[in-house]
């Protein structure tokens, strides 16, 4: 695979996990008053390597994850343990939650912008002229 293949297909595997990790933690947003709910999220640097793109180095990792079920993609979909337990079984932490996709929000934009960044270069070294 060339070069120009390969960033591609990392850009594009990177918005598309951030794609469904915005989908999982909407979802516990929205079940955060849902008795009996279990709060479910991946390893975002886990699953960006497994789809062949640039590894991410990590600190540490998500100490409240538990083994789940899997999710498109292969993606390891884990349900996260609550620093405190709810009467009614729920684990979402609203705060938490929002935090979480705030922040995946910016990985989203950041990984969409590198990717027209990467196009916009391409088409400057085909045509000579910038878009």
């Amino acid at each position: 695979m060339n070069a120009i293949n390969e960033k591609l297909d990392a850009l594009g595997a990177g918005l598309k996990l951030s794609a469904q990790r915005q989908q999982l933690l909407a979802g516990n947003i929205a079940n955060a008053d849902t008795p009996g709910y279990k709060a479910v999220d991946f390893d975002f640097a886990a699953a960006l390597g497994r789809a062949g793109a640039a590894r991410l180095r990590l600190a540490t990792t998500e100490a409240g994850h538990l083994q789940g079920r899997r999710g498109a993609d292969g993606v390891d979909i884990k349900y996260r343990i609550p620093a405190q337990d709810a009467i009614d079984g729920n684990t979402v932490e609203v705060d938490r939650e929002a935090a979480l996709f705030t922040e995946n929000a910016l990985v989203y934009q950041a990984r969409a912008q590198f990717l027209g960044d990467a196009i916009r270069e391409m088409r400057l070294a085909i045509t000579g002229q910038p878009a």
